[in-house]
């Protein structure tokens, strides 16, 4: 009795980005042409946050993941790392180290007061080798390094599209790419996410020709032509390597416990907006983040527990979106697959 449960401002904001979360910047990587097609994608917590990580798929390729398991020592990390390159792409890391480093952020090691410090930076990577005809493109230490340099706030409606690690992605068989969304809860504290698709299964229910996860956004039906050739499409050969990688975040104060139960909870929001997901094909992995910046009062006992939950089912939401903003701000590349907006124009309103 009394209890008021936690509201969203729903649905998630399709022009918000991961860096509605204070505390958080994001950055990318890009390169294309002459045989490359890939990219990484850096999220940065300079001041550090409060990490979780859940990996659900038969085939990934992560880094530092077990550190983040709440019995472990390291408390807070200072950037994700999502690049492309599948195994070979984690080498991205040392760059987002080495950058780190230089600014002298990380867990203090050795003697104290000697500065010396080990930044903690999580990763995962998509499988993106060979995409435009060269597997031996892909991305390295000096990725990691530009993308952390390029670390930034982004405004609204930028950063997403095929960029950084989702230069080389495929999405069910059409070009994937990076989405962001994010929203504001009834208390003032902000959930967002950012999706590096490159997944087996498809965003795009094929009855319909519109995402399967669409709440907010103003598409209209494809035109019969168009939903033809995207059934087509859809039906023909993909790639048998694939992931879906990501960040939930929030300026919620949440413990590692808290952050792990985040990251798994968003993955019901990856098998809203992608069918089917968590295959032995598939890789999927997302990371949770907490800065602890809201300003919002504190709850205990029931209240916070009504307040996690509204917490958690907003990163889900706001990572299925992600998932389909991908897909809506993906562009072709010369020999790549087409995107969604290449095979059905009409559904996307004029005005875009």
């Amino acid at each position: 009795m009394g209890e008021r449960r936690q509201r969203t401002t729903a649905p998630p904001d399709l022009t918000g980005t991961l860096t509605d979360v204070d505390g958080l910047l994001v950055g990318h990587a890009t390169r294309v042409g002459r045989g490359w097609r890939t990219g990484t994608t850096v999220v940065l917590a300079p001041a550090g946050a409060v990490g979780g990580v859940d990996v659900r798929g038969g085939g990934p390729g992560t880094h530092e993941t077990d550190l983040l398991r709440p019995e472990n020592l390291v408390e807070q990390v200072h950037a994700v790392c999502l690049t492309g390159g599948s195994a070979f792409g984690l080498a991205a890391t040392t760059g987002v180290m080495s950058e780190l480093e230089a600014r002298g952020i990380g867990f203090p090691v050795g003697r104290p007061g000697a500065g010396t410090v080990v930044p903690i930076v999580p990763a995962a990577v998509i499988f993106d080798l060979g995409r435009a005809g060269d597997a031996s493109r892909r991305p390295d230490a000096d990725f990691g390094a530009r993308a952390t340099r390029n670390a930034r706030r982004l405004r609204a409606g930028t950063g997403s599209g095929s960029v950084g690690a989702g230069t080389g992605a495929m999405a069910g068989g059409l070009q994937g790419g990076v989405g962001q969304a994010s929203v504001r809860l009834s208390n003032g504290t902000v959930v967002a996410a950012l999706a590096v698709v490159n997944s087996l299964g498809s965003v795009v229910d094929p009855e319909t020709g519109l995402p399967w996860e669409r709440r907010g956004t103003r598409l209209t039906r494809p035109r019969r032509t168009e939903l033809a050739a995207l059934r087509a499409h859809l039906n023909a050969a993909r790639p048998p390597l694939n992931t879906v990688i990501g960040v939930v975040a929030t300026d919620d104060a949440l413990s590692k416990a808290e952050c792990t139960r985040f990251a798994d909870v968003a993955h019901d929001g990856l098998a809203r907006a992608v069918r089917p997901a968590h295959t032995l094909f598939d890789g999927d992995t997302i990371f949770a983040l907490s800065t602890g910046h809201s300003p919002s009062a504190p709850a205990t006992g029931r209240e916070r527990a009504l307040q996690l939950t509204a917490l958690f089912e907003a990163g889900a939401q706001c990572f299925a979106l992600a998932c389909t903003r991908a897909l809506l701000e993906a562009r072709s590349a010369p020999g790549g697959p087409p995107a969604y907006r290449d095979l059905c124009p009409s559904v996307f309103p004029t005005a875009t």
